[in-house]
């Protein structure tokens, strides 16, 4: 049976103290629930820490002991662990930066080592608890640097990561002074989920620009492995809220009449108490509204519920006293002795009369100014699974609006569009109410908390099962690389194919300025003394005959265009030129727009490099150019190839593979060696037979027998041949 430790900040349980003696109650939440539904084939244990300083240290074996029936391991945290790494960087740093709340980040040097040396405490305890063949799930933003530590000591783990709120754009996420830290912290993880797309863009946005990391479909590489980053919306218990009473404690009733005085409109607010969740604004648009529709004074109510928070935090404290003020203005301006226009709660509710407040409800107004997802909207679309009656006017800066596209959808700092929100959920029909809850009811049957979970784990183990099979093809240090030397050694007859950038020359730089250094010409004349070696490299006749001739090898540039045989060139049959004159136009049109490409002209192909420019912006020029290009080239027997970071048009009979075929006519070859790094490549790989040795350098995907993952790694094979 395989093992998962689950890893996050908090047990999901509450230890309370009375007369001498512990008390152990479970936590209700979400992520509990989800990960209690995972297979029962699965058994998980989990870490984190109690919740509570520990002062008395012979209570600590006795809290392990009883915990570890529970399947639970403690993680303990001193008063000053709790301030600094808790109180302190977490919700002092992390917290309001990623929210957008830059004003409100703490930058203190104490609080950033308390949070490293806390993150390597959860690292040491997994140390001292890992057994082979388990599996990590570490969750959310208080353990960003935990995947990474785990990693250094496990280097063939699995591990996911999941971050619960929102990931920051990458202007605002680069001015936190340990950005790197923390993308390689998360970048430990094999597989990273988010809430949204967004949040999953604006990582790999980060992870480009700051780290230098490219992703191919969400798949970073970084050195042998790859990180995996993708979506996961996290859903609710659905039956849990449908269906309650199934879940009531003894005593307990939904009774929606309780929270019914008379026939106004129920206007339902719940949320923590946090400056993220704009209650202040909510309250000022309520007040709008009854501003602009007077004709609803005294037929709606608000009924705001604020569950205390983080009362010992200042800006918390301030944002209580404001939300006094304003509640206590709106009453005093708008009340009489029949009506009141808010009931304003400070405190939690029960389950029991939070779902009896969801089924009375009308409307729900879930307006956080920025949230990772926001379960207090979903939990009132299940409520109303029988009743099919009640609109949910919802934040589009909460994650659950990517789902819940049929509530209505508003700008939080807009008051003017929550007024007419508002006015518009008070005014639709139960047949209009019924078809959006419908709607949203029926996504939400399906991907609840438990969907959530297993998706997750199972995309982690699906991944774990493709880095065996990469192991497998990866010839560092394998059982086939033992192969290919022994077949190397045995032959007599040796063809060895090479590309030339991203192969046996990194270009991360400039791709016109890759001139091969000293080890490198050295290398490849040891392989030349001892082989057929050829070179097939997109580049041109000129700089390939400049940079490799004095080596007296075979090449072929342009992708064929021209073959180097014996040390003389030759051009392929009915090739023309003249139309680049009517391309050439468009792809200086290009470079103007953007700034930092350029323009690569060979004798028979014209490229546009953008190595050097913002991804997001080179694939809205790809996207915008790639219809214009294609109708340009349509009769004109051209190809219109998107390369590494590159552009090319060419002649469209022309190729890598056609290229090959020059050396394998007429000669028979014991041992064949191709390397390559990018799509073209896949062309010489298509013509050689099967006994040939093909390597793909990186992770994409390719028909290549074999993987190398870096340029380095190529250079260190051919080393072997010499």
């Amino acid at each position: 049976m395989s093992r998962l430790i689950i890893i996050s900040n908090r047990l999901p349980i509450t230890i309370d103290k009375k007369d001498g003696e512990l008390f152990y109650h479970p936590s209700a939440g979400g992520l509990a629930t989800g990960l209690n539904s995972l297979k029962d084939d699965i058994d998980k244990i989990w870490v984190g820490w109690i919740g509570k300083h520990i002062s008395e240290e012979w209570e600590k074996p006795s809290i392990i002991k009883s915990l570890e029936q529970q399947k639970m391991v403690p993680v303990f945290l001193s008063k000053e662990e709790e301030e600094l790494y808790y109180e302190g960087f977490s919700n002092k740093a992390i917290w309001p930066h990623f929210h957008y709340f830059t004003q409100f980040t703490t930058y203190k040097d104490k609080y950033w080592e308390s949070y490293k040396s806390v993150n390597n405490k959860f690292a040491e305890i997994i140390l001292n608890l890992f057994q082979e063949g388990d599996k990590i799930w570490i969750h959310d933003y208080q353990l960003l640097l935990l995947p990474q530590m785990i990693r250094e000591y496990f280097p063939d783990i699995s591990i996911g990561f999941f971050l619960h709120i929102p990931f920051p754009s990458y202007e605002v996420f680069r001015m936190l002074p340990w950005r790197e830290e923390m993308l390689k912290g998360i970048l430990g993880a094999d597989l990273i989920g988010f809430h949204t797309f967004g949040y999953m863009r604006h990582f790999l946005s980060a992870a480009y620009r700051i780290l230098g990391y490219e992703h191919n479909f969400g798949k970073i590489t970084i050195n042998n492995r790859v990180s995996n980053v993708d979506v996961f919306p996290m859903g609710i218990d659905y039956d849990k809220y449908a269906y309650p009473e199934k879940h009531l404690l003894k005593g307990e009733t939904i009774n929606p009449k309780k929270f019914r005085k008379d026939k106004s409109h129920l206007i339902l607010s719940i949320d923590r108490l946090d400056y993220t969740k704009g209650i202040p604004e909510r309250i000022k648009a309520y007040a709008k509204f009854l501003e602009v529709h007077p004709e609803y004074i005294g037929k709606v109510t608000m009924v705001m519920i604020v569950v205390p928070s983080r009362s010992n935090v200042d800006q918390y404290q301030e944002l209580k006293n404001e939300i006094d003020t304003l509640v206590g203005r709106l009453v005093g301006y708008y009340s009489s002795f029949e009506w009141k226009p808010i009931q304003y709660f400070y405190r939690s509710f029960s389950f029991s009369d939070l779902n009896s407040l969801y089924r009375a409800a009308d409307i729900a107004l879930v307006m956080p100014l920025r949230d990772g997802m926001n379960l207090v909207a979903k939990e009132f679309i299940a409520a109303k699974e029988k009743s099919k009656k009640g609109v949910l006017i919802l934040s589009e800066m909460a994650g659950a609006s990517d789902e819940l596209s049929d509530a209505i959808i508003v700008n939080p700092h807009d008051a003017n569009d929550i007024v007419s929100a508002l006015a518009k959920a008070l005014e639709m029909n139960k047949k209009e109410q019924s078809r959006r809850l419908g709607n949203m009811q029926s996504k939400m049957k399906v991907n609840t908390v438990n969907y959530w979970a297993n998706t997750f784990i199972n995309e982690l183990m699906e991944m774990e099962e493709q880095k065996k099979q990469f192991a497998k093809n990866l010839l560092i240090g394998s059982d086939e690389r033992k192969k290919l030397l022994e077949a190397y050694h045995k032959a007599e007859n040796r063809l060895i194919i090479l590309d030339y950038d991203g192969t046996l020359m990194d270009f991360n730089v400039d791709p016109l300025s890759v001139i091969p250094d000293e080890e490198l010409l050295t290398l490849l004349n040891g392989i030349k003394l001892k082989n057929k070696l050829v070179v097939i490299s997109g580049r041109d006749k000129k700089t390939l005959n400049e940079w490799l001739s004095p080596l007296e090898i075979d090449m072929a540039a342009e992708h064929g265009v021209w073959i180097r045989k014996n040390e003389k060139w030759r051009v392929s049959r009915n090739l023309s030129k003249s139309w680049k004159n009517k391309v050439l136009p468009v792809l200086m049109n290009l470079v103007d727009r953007t700034p930092g490409s350029f323009i690569e002209e060979k004798d028979y192909s014209l490229a546009w490099h953008y190595r050097k420019i913002d991804k997001d912006l080179s694939e809205k020029r790809i996207r915008e150019y790639r219809d214009v290009l294609q109708y340009l080239t349509a009769n004109l027997d051209l190809q219109v190839l998107e390369g590494n970071k590159v552009v090319e048009i060419k002649n469209a009979g022309v190729n890598k593979g056609k290229a090959t075929r020059s050396w394998l006519r007429n000669q028979e070859w014991d041992f064949i060696l191709a390397i390559g790094d990018d799509q073209t490549d896949e062309d010489i790989f298509k013509v050689l037979p099967e006994s040939a040795f093909t390597i793909k350098v990186g992770i994409q995907q390719t028909i290549a027998r074999y993987n190398l993952m870096s340029v380095s790694d190529v250079r260190t094979l051919l080393e072997e041949l010499v």
